[in-house]
């Protein structure tokens, strides 16, 4: 069923992501080097969370049983599993994601751009291995890096203005939005057919945040993310069998999006798409969740100093936290903590356990099985810690011109001695940190490491930064990250 162009123009939303998505040009050397760190680190993120959380490895492979080797089926990284296009956008989102230590955007909305590679990994792999078959070239890395470029921009863009958040909706839509768009060019659809597609991923019904907040929280926020990823996938392959698409899905009266979910509401985007978003993506270098970044950091200094003044935790007796507004809505929990995905949201846990063990916290930490998730001392204390909003750290954190992640951190021990507050503005893997591509790069190395021989880690990280990446097959690439 082709779209009848006699018919009224998609809503202008629908028409900029997808000219944007086929037409913009990226000519910016720094957005394709950020783009293969972010590749590269989202990659390690995925080998982290196989070889840490025996939840997440029961998620993977087919759905069905079947055989674990798809013909041409997209060979899922860190595994050996060829899965059909839509099991494996949703593993490889969902590997990316479930440990909360892939790269993140912040704004009035925070969200995760690289959990977009669930859908962007799957479809470009399928379709190479499906080219070499037919003695056709096929999708190479930079077609994979413009993808991904394009939907950091897509989804960061809206994450700057727009709170999805505050109408109870879960930011993943973003996902789908943004990885719908890209996957569309990938599948080489015409400019109407990704119109309808996008229109399509507007429309769906979605995800209630109610999953990453207290007492809900749970791990379906690891998933979400390749959930989100393989129903744009799929949404676009609906598209290419000829369903239309619905022109006015956000602006209908009563009916469209903008009415019955963002509460009559507009989108405003604050600026032109273009390449910005991934050039100023946050990495998450230490594990924990973004707005608690620098709050770890600052704990790790106050313990130091503790350790320097022969003092211990013990024998603290508050703490103090100023933060933004995004971090008390998000991370500031208070009772019981129920799982690994309950403990990684909460700002407390986080310091708390920092301040114990005189080191930086670690996906262990956080994890059913660790002594801390337990342990007495860790909740004593928790309740000892409070935290407040600093309306300036809150204003800074939404400038565009210095997008802080601010936290303070103000101890006081038993007798009576106030420690010096320790502010950290920007965390470690901040665009503003001068340390934070070596740190990237260091992460990425140790996660391959985890799975992959040190002499394959160094020959993918030498590939990928060299002259010629982008004229590689996806396929040859992919293939890679499949353990000997």
């Amino acid at each position: 069923m082709a779209d009848d162009n006699t018919q009224r123009p998609y809503d202008t939303i629908v028409t900029q992501i997808v000219n944007y998505a086929y037409d913009f040009d990226v000519t910016r050397p720094e957005a394709y080097q950020r783009a293969t760190a972010t590749l590269l680190d989202a990659l390690g993120a995925a080998f982290e969370g196989l070889t840490t959380s025996p939840d997440c490895r029961k998620l993977i492979g087919p759905v069905w049983p079947a055989p674990e080797q798809l013909v041409n089926g997209f060979r899922l990284p860190g595994t050996k599993y060829q899965l059909d296009v839509l099991k494996g956008a949703f593993d490889m989102g969902m590997l990316v994601r479930y440990l909360d230590h892939n790269d993140a955007f912040p704004g009035a909305e925070w969200g995760h751009p690289s959990d977009n590679l669930g859908a962007i990994l799957a479809t470009a792999d399928i379709l190479s291995r499906q080219a070499l078959a037919k003695g056709e070239a096929g999708p190479t890395m930079k077609q994979v890096l413009i993808a991904l470029i394009k939907a950091y921009e897509i989804q960061g863009c809206f994450q700057i203005k727009n709170a999805f958040n505050r109408v109870g909706l879960d930011h993943v839509i973003l996902v789908k939005v943004a990885s719908t768009a890209v996957t569309s060019w990938l599948l080489g659809l015409t400019k109407p057919q990704a119109q309808a597609a996008v229109s399509h991923a507007w429309l769906d019904g979605h995800p209630l945040r109610v999953y990453r907040q207290a007492p809900n929280a749970g791990p379906r926020k690891g998933w979400a993310g390749g959930d989100a990823c393989m129903r744009a996938v799929h949404l676009a392959m609906l598209v290419q069998k000829g369903q239309p698409g619905v022109r006015s899905v956000l602006t209908t009266p009563r009916w469209g999006f903008y009415d019955v979910l963002f509460k009559g509401k507009e989108f405003d985007l604050p600026r032109p798409f273009g390449s910005w978003v991934v050039e100023n993506v946050l990495f998450k270098v230490s594990t924990a969740e973004g707005h608690g970044l620098t709050a770890v950091e600052a704990a790790l200094t106050v313990a130091q100093d503790l350790q320097r003044r022969g003092r211990t935790p013990e024998e603290i007796d508050r703490v103090r936290v100023r933060t933004q507004e995004a971090a008390m809505i998000i991370i500031n929990k208070n009772g019981p903590l129920h799982n690994a995905a309950d403990r990684d949201h909460c700002l407390k846990y986080m310091v708390a356990v920092v301040l114990l063990k005189g080191a930086p916290i670690d996906t262990a930490d956080y994890q059913d099985g660790s002594p801390w998730a337990t342990d007495p001392s860790v909740e004593t204390l928790r309740s000892k810690i409070t935290l407040e909003e600093d309306p300036q750290m809150t204003r800074d954190y939404h400038n565009p011109e210095i997008r802080s992640l601010a936290n303070a951190l103000s101890v006081t021990l038993s007798d009576g001695v106030e420690l010096d507050e320790v502010v950290v503005d920007f965390p470690v893997g901040h665009v503003r940190r001068e340390e934070t591509m070596a740190a990237v790069q260091e992460k990425t190395r140790r996660n391959l490491g985890l799975l992959l021989a040190g002499d394959r880690v160094e020959s993918i990280l030498g590939l990928a930064h060299g002259e010629s990446f982008g004229d590689v097959p996806v396929r040859e690439f992919i293939d890679l990250f499949v353990p000997e």
